[in-house]
């Protein structure tokens, strides 16, 4: 089994390494070809058998389909592809799905023939546990960057809204003030309403350009902000008064959230405490008794008591959890 599994991690580096040439390959002469169309020099292969005929290749090719296509095909037909490219975009991360996927399939395969090898053979049923633990790591990843970039995007938005409504006051039109915005701001509210601008620069309009704004960043502010532009545009209004009381209103809750999250610290050290104290009894246990504590990895009672335990551990947690995280 052993022997199985290390062949299999083997094969699929190969695969990964001989996928990561091949892709790296195919860029460079993508963007060869291209320098050659914006330089006009045309393509020597295709002038070589033309007829004279104009070509009709578009300047902007479509996404290779080829890399990734297995592993694509499976997360889109699970409904997990848009959520991923979703998730990755609002983590404010360059990674691509297919990349992405194999990333953590890696981390699974390589966690899980470690642990199998390694690990003794009663404790050999974890290595499933220890790899799973393992090829999350890039979901964790990316879901920490999400929530601090998302955190520090609604810290610096008051601001922006001040500052749009100080433009306005000043004879900028809201266009103008969506330019401005990315100057004078930091990553990452400068480079989403720079990607908004921009888009309405090349003919987007402006409703559609906001409404992804409020896709890519899914914060109640920022939905406050759409829909207040977008009523605004429809029936007329002052709205730098607007963004001005906006932004107050913003400002009022983070006050609010703060109060909240001191009267809840209680609350969630308990669960904390709750939650790891029998973790720690466990490990103390190993060092002080540790046959009294392998009936619980050895015998099949034992396991089924230590996975009720688990599950009823996480599920006193999570409901903890819920009842000290109010949204406001």
């Amino acid at each position: 089994m052993t022997g199985f599994l290390l062949l299999f991690v083997i094969i699929w580096a190969g695969v990964l390494v001989l996928w990561l040439l091949v892709g790296r390959k195919a860029k460079a002469a993508d963007a060869e070809q291209i320098t050659r169309r914006v330089l006009g020099l045309g393509d020597k292969k295709k002038k070589a058998k033309s007829s004279g005929k104009p070509g009709h290749t578009p300047l902007i090719s479509p996404a290779d389909p080829v890399t990734g296509r297995i592993v694509l095909q499976i997360i889109r037909r699970l409904e997990l592809h848009d959520r991923l490219r979703m998730l990755i975009e609002q983590a404010g991360l360059k990674w691509k799905v297919a990349r992405f996927v194999h990333s953590c399939l890696g981390l699974f395969l390589v966690a899980f023939w470690l642990s199998w090898a390694l690990l003794p053979s009663r404790f050999s049923a974890a290595a499933f546990l220890v790899g799973i633990a393992a090829g999350a790591l890039p979901l964790l990843y990316l879901a920490s960057k999400r929530r601090t970039r998302l955190r520090k995007f609604e810290e610096q938005f008051p601001d922006s809204l001040e500052f749009m409504a100080r433009s306005m006051r000043a004879g900028h039109a809201f266009s103008v003030s969506l330019e401005m915005l990315h100057r004078e701001f930091q990553e990452p509210l400068a480079g989403e309403f720079r990607r908004v601008f921009e888009e309405h620069n090349l003919g987007m309009p402006l409703d559609l350009a906001l409404q992804k704004l409020g896709q890519r960043v899914p914060s109640l502010d920022v939905h406050f902000f759409v829909s207040a532009v977008l009523l605004q545009k429809r029936t007329g209004g002052n709205l730098a008064e607007i963004l001005d009381k906006l932004a107050y209103v913003i400002r009022e809750r983070f006050k609010l959230r703060g109060k909240i999250r001191a009267i809840s610290a209680h609350g969630r050290m308990t669960g904390a405490a709750l939650t790891l104290i029998p973790v720690g009894v466990a490990a103390m246990m190993f060092v002080v008794n540790p046959d009294y504590v392998t009936f619980f990895v050895r015998e099949e009672v034992g396991n089924l008591m230590m996975a009720g335990a688990i599950a009823l551990q996480l599920v006193g947690y999570a409901i903890i959890r819920k009842i000290v995280n109010i949204e406001i």
